[in-house]
Order: C-alpha cells, then sequence, then structure tokens
C-alpha cells in the first residue's frame, strides 16, 4: 500500500491520452472546491421552494390530454393504477436522486454525479444530452401557451395581432410572437434572483393545483350524484387487460419527469442534506396524488370510451351540464405550461454553468452575477435559444428527444449509486497548484516510515526520502502503518478482490439490462433468438444482482462527499430496477427519435474532441488517495498562513 501521486493527462494526443481522460473523475463539490467567490450561488432555498419547482416542472398541461388519450387506447377505468404504477417507478430514480444530491450537492445534478462516479466522457454526453432536453423542452411549453391563452379570450382568433400565431409564406413557418415574449419574461424572473424567481413559480403553480383540486372535487359530486358511469360497464375494470394497463404505465411515466429540477438548485439550497430529500420526495408525492385523484374522477365520469382525446375533462364536465368548468380547466392548463416553462428553463443555466467551471464549456457561462447570485449570462444565453426555437419552430415532433434526455440522466444517476456504494473512488484529483504540499507530505510520510523502520530492519527504501514527488510521476511513499498492512494482507487481497468483482457485476448487470430490453423489445426478432437473447440477459442481470447482494458495500460510502445525508434504501435491488425501468422506456421511444438525438450527440463528440478535453479542469490534475486529500488542503492552508 503506497501513496499514490498520478496526473492523469488527458490532453496527451496519444490514443492512451484520449481514452484516459474519458474516465477521469473529479472530485465531490465542496469547501474544498476551487471555485472563486463569484462563482457561488446564493443560497435561499427552503423546503417549500423545492416544492414549489417540483410539482411546477413536474405537472403541465398534459395531464388535462393524457388522462383522456391513455384511458381510451391503454387503460380503460384502470388508469389510476396506471398513474401509480408510473408514479412508483418514477420513485425509484427520485431516491438515487434524493441520496447523491445530499451527498454531492451541486448545480451540475445529474451531469456532477456522473463527472465523479463515471468519468468525463460520460459526464459530457449526460450534460450535452441535458442541455437538449432542458432547450427543446422549454421551447415545446412555450409554444403549447399561446392557444389556451386564446380560449381564454373567447377562441384563436381572439388574441391581438402582435400576439397572435402568424404565418410568413416566405419561410413558409407559423411564428408564435407570444410563446417568445413568454420565454423572455421567464429568463427576466431567473435573472432577477433564485428566490423571487421561485416565488413567482410557486404562486403559478398553486393556481394550477387549485384548478385540479376543483376537478376533484367537482367532479367527485358529479360523480356521486350521476352513480360513477365510467365504472358500470360490462368490459370490467380492466378492459384491455393487465398488458394495457402497463403499456398505459409507460406512457403516463413521462408525466412524472420534472423533479429532477430539484436536484439542480442543489447548491443553492440552505441544508441539502435534509431539505433536498424532502423537497424531491414531497413534490413526487403531491404530483403521484393529485395524478392519481384527477384520473378517479375523469374515469368515472365519463366511460373510457367516450372520452373526447383532446379535452376530456372539459367534455366530461359539459356532458354533466357543468360548461363553465372549461374555462377554469384551461386557466389550470395555462398556469402549469407557465410554471413547467419556468422549471424547464431553470436548470439549463446551472448545467451550463457546472460545464464551465469544469472546463469543458467557455468559462464565460460560469460567471455569477455578484448582486443576484445567479449566472445571468448562461440564463440570458439560455433564454435566447429557447425563444428563437419557440418563435421559428414547431418543436412538438422533436418531444421524444426530451424523454432521452432525462431517461439517460435517470440511468446514470442509477447506474452512480450502486459505483458510490461498492466502488466509490479511491483517488481524488487535485489542482496542479498543489503539488508543494503533496511533495511535502509524501516527504513526511518517508520521514516517519524510516524512523518507526529504525532498528527493526536494514531493509532499503524503495525511494529516496529526500526526491520531491513529480506530478507526472508516479511514486510510492509507504505508511508508517505498513507493517499492520502486511500482517494483514489476505484482509488486503480480499478487499481488493471486493472492489473487482463488484466492477464486474456491475457492468455486467448494466449489459444483462440492456440485452435484455433490446431483445424483449424488438418483436421482429426470430422467435428462437429472442429468447436466447432474453435469457442471457436475464441470468447476466441476475447474475450482477445476487453477487452484488451477496458482497459487502464499501466502507469509503461512509466518507464519500457530504455526510448526514439522505441513503437509498434496498441497494442494490432498487437502483437495478431502476435501470431497468428507464433503459426500456429508452430503447422503446422510436428509431425516429434515436436518430435526431444521435446528430445532437455527434456534435456533442465534436465539441468535446476540439474543446473540451484540451481545456479540461482535470488536464494536469494531480490524482491521490482519497482519504488524504483534506490532510493536503490543510496543509496547504497552513503553509499560506
Amino acid at each position: 500500500m503506497g501513496f499514490l501521486v498520478d496526473s492523469q493527462n488527458g490532453g496527451s494526443g496519444c490514443l492512451w491520452g484520449c481514452l484516459r481522460g474519458l474516465v477521469r473523475r473529479k472530485q465531490v463539490d465542496s469547501a474544498n472546491s476551487n471555485h472563486s467567490g463569484h462563482h457561488q450561488l446564493a443560497k435561499e432555498l427552503t423546503v417549500p421552494y423545492l416544492v414549489a419547482i417540483g410539482v411546477g416542472s413536474t405537472i403541465g398541461a398534459g395531464v388535462y390530454i393524457l388522462v383522456g388519450t391513455v384511458a381510451r387506447e391503454h387503460s380503460g377505468p384502470a388508469l389510476t393504477f396506471s398513474f401509480l404504477i408510473a408514479g412508483i417507478a418514477a420513485a425509484l430514480s427520485a431516491f438515487c436522486y434524493a441520496e447523491l444530491s445530499s451527498r454531492c450537492p451541486s448545480a451540475g445534478s445529474a451531469y456532477h454525479y456522473t463527472y465523479i462516479c463515471v468519468g468525463e466522457g460520460v459526464a459530457w454526453m449526460i450534460g450535452w444530452g441535458l442541455i437538449l432536453e432542458y432547450t427543446i423542452g422549454g421551447s415545446a411549453v412555450a409554444r403549447g401557451i399561446s392557444p389556451n391563452l386564446a380560449l381564454l379570450f373567447g377562441g384563436n382568433d381572439s388574441l391581438p395581432a402582435f400576439l397572435a400565431r402568424q404565418h410568413i409564406p416566405v419561410l413558409d413557418v407559423v411564428v408564435d410572437p407570444c410563446a417568445a415574449i413568454l420565454v423572455f419574461i421567464v429568463t427576466g424572473l431567473l435573472c432577477v434572483g433564485i428566490k423571487e424567481s421561485t416565488f413567482a413559480q410557486g404562486i403559478v403553480t398553486t393556481a394550477n393545483t387549485c384548478a385540479m383540486i376543483f376537478v376533484i372535487v367537482a367532479g367527485g359530486y358529479l360523480g356521486f350524484k350521476t352513480g360513477w358511469a365510467g365504472y358500470n360497464l360490462p368490459t370490467g375494470y380492466f378492459p384491455f387487460g393487465v398488458d394495457g394497463m402497463l403499456a398505459g404505465s409507460a406512457t403516463v411515466f413521462f408525466a412524472f419527469i420534472g423533479f429532477d429540477s430539484v436536484a439542480s438548485t442543489a447548491e443553492e439550497v440552505k441544508n441539502p442534506q435534509r431539505d433536498l430529500p424532502l423537497g424531491i420526495g414531497l413534490a413526487l408525492f403531491i404530483c403521484c396524488s393529485l395524478y392519481m385523484l384527477v384520473s378517479v374522477v375523469i374515469v368515472g365520469l365519463v366511460p373510457y370510451y367516450a372520452m373526447d382525446p383532446d379535452t376530456p375533462i372539459s367534455s366530461a364536465f359539459a356532458s354533466n351540464g357543468m360548461q363553465w368548468a372549461a374555462y377554469i380547466i384551461t386557466i389550470g392548463a395555462t398556469t402549469a405550461l407557465c410554471s413547467t416553462l419556468m422549471g424547464s428553463i431553470l436548470p439549463q443555466p446551472r448545467i451550463l454553468m457546472a460545464m464551465a467551471r469544469d472546463g469543458l464549456l467557455p468559462s464565460f457561462f460560469s460567471d455569477v452575477n455578484k448582486r443576484t447570485q445567479v449566472p445571468v449570462k448562461s440564463t440570458i444565453a439560455t433564454g435566447v435559444v429557447a425563444a428563437t426555437l419557440s418563435f421559428f419552430m414547431d418543436v412538438s415532433e422533436l418531444a421524444g428527444m426530451v424523454s432521452i434526455g432525462t431517461l439517460l440522466a435517470f440511468t446514470m444517476v442509477a447506474i452512480s449509486v450502486l459505483i458510490l456504494r461498492y466502488v466509490p473512488p479511491d483517488e481524488v484529483p487535485l489542482p496542479s497548484s498543489l503539488q508543494g504540499s503533496i511533495d511535502s507530505l509524501s516527504l513526511q510520510y518517508a520521514r516517519d516510515n524510516q524512523v518507526s523502520r529504525k532498528g527493526k530492519t536494514k531493509m532499503s527504501t524503495s525511494i529516496d526520502a529526500t526526491q520531491p514527488l513529480l506530478g507526472k510521476n508516479k511514486a510510492a511513499v509507504d505508511y508508517p502503518v505498513i507493517e499492520k498492512q502486511e500482517a494483514q494482507g489476505s484482509y488486503i487481497l480480499n478487499e481488493e478482490n471486493r472492489r473487482k468483482v463488484a466492477g464486474w457485476a456491475i457492468m455486467f448487470t448494466c449489459i444483462g439490462v440492456l440485452i435484455l430490453t433490446c431483445a424483449a423489445s424488438n418483436l421482429g426478432l426470430p422467435r428462437l433468438l429472442r429468447y436466447t437473447l432474453c435469457g442471457i440477459g436475464g441470468v447476466l442481470l441476475l447474475s450482477g444482482l445476487i453477487v452484488l447482494t451477496t458482497i459487502d458495500q464499501d466502507e469509503a460510502r461512509h466518507t464519500f462527499g457530504h455526510r448526514g445525508g439522505f441513503l437509498c434504501p434496498f441497494v442494490p435491488l432498487l437502483p437495478i430496477l431502476c435501470i431497468l425501468i428507464n433503459v426500456y422506456l429508452l430503447v422503446n421511444l422510436g428509431a425516429a427519435t434515436w436518430a435526431r438525438v444521435s446528430i445532437w450527440l455527434l456534435i456533442g463528440v465534436i465539441v468535446y474532441v476540439f474543446y473540451g478535453r484540451t481545456h479540461s479542469s482535470l488536464l494536469d490534475a494531480v490524482y491521490v488517495p482519497a482519504t488524504h486529500a483534506d490532510e493536503i488542503y490543510r496543509t496547504s492552508r497552513a503553509s499560506l498562513v
């Protein structure tokens, strides 16, 4: 066992340098992180603000349409169970997010977790995918607001000319000024300050929640009055069978996407170890409860086959003599879209800021306004791009690209939890500016070791104690406790083997999930080949689960990141189920969606190769044992006093 120091330089032109750069991992953002004062965000958020962000980002206007479409095509009266199962599936990812966000509170969210647990290459792709998710998502939401506003004012042609959609024959596009204006308004709110913008989002979210409560209460009254006609059907509660209900769950799962926005504000939370898990959990619970109660009422008022797929809730009330309820429902849909718009634009500047801090994007995006303590430049850049897209393009056809970015992030967060528990990084990168402190500490260990061995043996040392450790050379200085470790050589060997076995088990589990989901989803494969691949994937998956269940988790997990945070339960079962569900949904998003995303990911690869790889803050980092990082920082600070 030695004091290992290495500079994992990925900036070399050789192939090995490129590959090594892809797997270099950063340190958890903490008080020791090299962030200057103007890079710090304002710590203003508490649980109520986080719940407002989570609920506002999750409950969009889609739920006002989704209940009719899913009930007619998949679930029937069992729609409530579809929402429940989807909520449980989303909770698996929420548990993983809760642990990582409390242990590693950073504005980078899934990008940051992947960087510290998996490596720079995968983290870049996750961050690049999240940029696409929030940009397309925000533009699509903004584009959907103007039709709902028009309904409030009496019809599609009732909006003022400067807000109404216009067709430009020369370009053959339909522009939406209202969408662009709303994006700029939201951008301005986000630039004012995180507390002020979140307060505004809370007001809009409250209005949407009140509209949904009206649907529940008034719909319940009508249901009891009319005898719940939607449940008195000869086809029973499961007209499409259990398979239909599960298919409905896969569809409504995307109605729960949005709670991850809470994790992106981790750096701005006053007490992240307590407040982040509570905020994520409460937001998801409120959303699931509202979804289930609304679905219970609506499928009970009208038989599922008679629902209007475009306006299921309004038509359900109209069929019972409450046409005026359509205005309240439209207000709810409009406020839901406004709240979701804020939730879509809020995380992206923080993702850009985190990536710029790490050198993977220009430093322009990492600037934080000293007065408002928010990344104003990143926020404005995000708003300009989103407003431009929403003005010129109908991005509804690109909505599937949003789902890919989210599901990839969910998958990597679950994998990161497994890595944190079983094979947490045993080396951390330190700035090359700390090389002097590293050399000093190494020499101290060498001298202490020589003193401890005097009189016991005249064994020659493998390292000249007078030679400082060089940042780009690997060296080893034995610890004073080397005798004890040598006496327990079998224990060290077992621990090393345990980490290797755990690492291989995690990898085979992920491979098994991919094979199983691809084979199960591809109905065009020959039956024998399909069943064979399903069997191979299932064996790999179960083998990995069994191995991880039977071996001990790494003791270093207790000191990884910030202590005292939330712990994900039922590890490794829960993260593996999360990976299985998310990969299955990813595989089933369709070839056309993947083709579009592949173009964006290819652009990301080019940007990383020509900029990110050569500007990474870890380019000249010095890697030391994680157990000595704090000691090196203390030595460095002491030398400056």
